[in-house]
């Protein structure tokens, strides 16, 4: 076993980590498994999208109002909205966390002049 402790230690590395950075996901060995590891990449890369489209649609109403621009500010909240609550209805963000958004998105828009 290798010593953490040395000087050294940050360039060798346990042989257990070394053969898992050069795979790309631990192996599965059953039917089931190799499955299930399947359906997890699918689902991560569909997550993934979901949620750069949810950061987007709020950075672009974040974007308007520091613009100062009402109307724009008033548009893409009103084209957020549907984004964040089908985000939320996903399961990706909580429900508070959603109405936490609208709410605070909502009110910065209402509070322009």
């Amino acid at each position: 076993m290798i010593d953490f402790l040395t000087e050294n230690a940050h360039i060798t590395r346990p042989f257990s980590i070394a053969v898992r950075i050069n795979q790309e996901y631990p192996v599965a060995n059953s039917s089931q498994a190799k499955k299930r590891a399947r359906q997890a990449d699918i689902h991560n890369k569909r997550n993934a999208a979901a949620r750069s489209q949810f950061r987007t649609a709020i950075k672009k109403v974040v974007y308007a109002i520091e613009a100062g621009d009402k109307t724009a500010a008033e548009t893409a909240y009103k084209a957020a909205t549907p984004v964040i609550d089908s985000t939320c209805s996903k399961g990706l963000i909580h429900n508070n966390k959603a109405a936490r958004h609208k709410s605070r998105l909502n009110n910065t828009i209402r509070a322009m002049t």
